[in-house]
């Protein structure tokens, strides 16, 4: 009697392939959405997680059977102090080849010192440009060439409560909204050197994703990154109980990456959707519990509680972006009736 044929559903999805670790700590955005403003505005922002605590609400999604009522939520809190904008980019469009640089125009790197004490020449040492009003001008000149407008914004470490260093993280941040391109280049130009506020990119009760690294778990066996049922302990085996599947069998029948295999877990680049931003505030002590977040310590700056749980550990980099397929619109946000400050230190 022959071999009978195995039948298993699969372990792991292959969207998130390849499951190696993340090229950088500060993502980039790959998918910018189309976004229906009046006015011209960024379309994301970085921000830095602190940690996690829960707060109480009146439940305002429309169809939801708890509509109205008081209900439990935790929420991951954000500290987003201002970014500074320190280039304009503009860029073309070739069928052939996709997007292409057109040219730059950078701040002078002494008045951003000067002015916001940003230790600029740690994230790009050899810093030199020529003068911003003729790099403007030049681009200017390219108007009819121009097919997306984006800045290079860079944060303020030393306004952030839990961070100890000084070195800012930069991110490309396109420029939406608006009536026109030109709108949206002259917006561009006058934001040179100023910063940049969250409440200037997002509002309060709005969906956002948020793309950001997760949790590095180091090299892993296949029964924890795949999820793999593990074998009896007791018998029928001698090589141990957590090895991997055996043979992946003839080419032409399994594909090599599709069989579960140990390897790197954690440490990637993910995206959420539909993050709600439940309220934004300017004073931080207030959101932080007794003692301070685990990991991290106090929020003296700008904060931002977002509904649920998102990817990364405290004091890592992340980024929100406008949705790019958001699930509805809320109109304000929901009423926050509790706010949980007690100690996080298990006490």
């Amino acid at each position: 009697m022959g071999a009978r044929k195995k039948h298993a559903p699969r372990r792991g999805s292959l969207g998130l392939r390849p499951r190696k670790r993340a090229s950088r700590l500060v993502p980039r955005i790959k998918t910018w959405p189309e976004v229906a403003s009046e006015n011209p505005l960024p379309l994301a922002f970085l921000a830095y997680k602190a940690g996690m605590t829960h707060v109480f609400v009146i439940d305002d999604v429309p169809g939801s059977i708890t509509q109205g009522r008081e209900i439990f939520m935790p929420v991951t809190v954000l500290e987003a102090p201002p970014m500074v904008a320190l280039a304009l980019r503009v860029y073309g469009y070739d069928p052939n080849i996709g997007l292409y640089t057109l040219g730059e125009a950078w701040v002078q790197p002494e008045t951003v010192v000067e002015k916001y004490k940003l230790d600029i020449y740690r994230a790009i040492p050899r810093l030199r440009f020529p003068d911003t009003e003729k790099a403007v001008k030049k681009l200017e000149e390219k108007l009819n060439e121009i097919y997306d407008v984006r800045i290079i914004a860079a944060t303020q470490p030393r306004l952030v409560g839990g961070l100890s260093k000084k070195k800012p993280d930069l991110i490309e941040i396109k420029i939406g909204g608006g009536g026109s391109l030109t709108d949206r280049f002259n917006y561009a130009a006058n934001l040179l050197g100023n910063e940049i506020k969250i409440t200037d990119v997002f509002k309060e009760g709005q969906l956002v994703d948020v793309i950001a690294v997760t949790r590095g778990k180091g090299f892993q066996g296949v029964i924890k990154r795949f999820g793999v049922k593990e074998l009896p302990r007791w018998h029928k085996h001698r090589k141990g109980s957590r090895s991997g599947p055996g043979t992946r069998g003839p080419a032409t029948t399994f594909s090599w990456s599709e069989v579960p295999q140990p390897g790197q877990m954690g440490f990637h680049r993910r995206t959420e959707y539909n993050k709600r931003i439940i309220k934004i505030g300017e004073n931080g002590l207030e959101i932080t519990p007794a003692g301070g977040f685990l990991h991290y310590g106090i929020v003296r700056s700008t904060y931002v509680l977002l509904a649920g749980s998102i990817p990364g550990t405290p004091k890592r980099p992340i980024v929100l972006r406008h949705p790019v397929r958001p699930t509805w619109t809320p109109e304000s946000a929901p009423r926050i009736t509790y706010i949980s400050l007690q100690s996080k230190q298990g006490n």
